[in-house]
């Protein structure tokens, strides 16, 4: 098959790619695909009725590839996402569609979709003005996770142990002009989460996460240490069924174990492959091209989720 990796970086795969990148390409091309790093940012498209293109450097690759795989950075979201949906207009496959993108990158949508599908969240409050803190924090307790909604790979989160400190980094936080969420802290978890890896139905992949000493946030960008976890048969099914309220069929799905069952908190629609591969010593790379194999030739699925 011919196939794209949707990305980010420079035009040249080589000098621009990330290590994730680099191991879906390795792995496509030892399988005796064609594959090409397409920068999404210099990507353009002509919308026309008749025959639309999406162009890239001035090459026209609207019917050049079999099957795409997004990965996409979330400062190029909006701007990503329109040229793959471009291409999915086009009946091009590809394994994340557009839309399950974005709403996996609207936190609140995300937090709202998990729980219409009964799946178990920390307590959640979602704000955009500052004039009723003491409202919100009594409705959360201390102490607090403070979220910017935009956040990503643990940046943009705070934990502020007491009032004071919550209504201090809320009014912060207001004054860029932002969303943000207030969750629970979910204490018994002791600093650490588990990411499962999703592809299709099952989960291929997972490892827990423990943050470093001084530091509660267990994202491995922020320093945390992996180490591999079997996971029980209740925390697959949740996974799997996380991946499917935000239609997607290839994510990490991120958990804390508390004392009432494990709590979904975020659907990572672009995963890490690196870390996961390197602490579970899986071939997750292989597993994501295996499932391009064997799905490409349905074309897009309809999405479900409507929203």
């Amino acid at each position: 098959m011919n196939i794209c990796i949707l990305t980010h970086g420079k035009a040249k795969f080589i000098k621009g790619s990330t290590v994730s990148t680099r191991s879906l390409y390795e792995a496509a091309t030892a399988r005796g695909h064609k594959v090409r790093v397409i920068n999404a940012a210099l990507c353009y498209i002509e919308v026309d009725s008749a025959k639309p293109k999406v162009l890239y450097e001035g090459e026209d690759i609207s019917n050049a590839f079999d099957a795409i795989i997004p990965r996409i950075m979330p400062s190029l979201t909006n701007y990503a996402t329109a040229i793959l949906r471009q291409f999915e207009m086009l009946g091009v496959y590809t394994t994340a569609k557009s839309i399950a993108i974005v709403r996996a990158r609207d936190k609140f949508r995300s937090i709202q979709l998990l729980a219409k599908s009964n799946i178990e969240i920390p307590q959640t409050i979602f704000s955009r003005e500052s004039a009723e803190l003491d409202d919100l924090i009594s409705k959360i307790g201390v102490p607090v996770i403070i979220k910017l909604a935009s956040g990503t790979q643990g940046n943009g989160v705070v934990i502020a142990e007491t009032r004071k400190a919550a209504k201090s980094v809320i009014q912060a936080f207001h004054v860029l002009d932002t969303s943000i969420l207030l969750q629970e802290y979910i204490e018994e978890a002791g600093g650490s989460d588990i990411r499962a890896f999703v592809v299709g139905n099952q989960v291929i992949a997972s490892m827990q996460r423990q943050s470093l000493s001084d530091d509660f946030r267990s994202n491995l960008h922020q320093g945390g240490d992996g180490t591999v976890i079997k996971l029980t048969e209740d925390q697959k099914k949740i996974a799997v069924r996380a991946a499917k309220a935000m239609g997607l069929q290839i994510c990490g799905v991120d958990m804390l174990l508390s004392n009432r069952g494990p709590l979904v908190i975020e659907v990572n629609a672009n995963p890490g492959i690196e870390g996961i591969e390197r602490v579970t010593g899986r071939k997750v790379a292989d597993k994501i091209i295996e499932y391009v194999e064997k799905n490409a030739k349905q074309r897009n699925r309809k999405d479900r989720v409507g929203a």
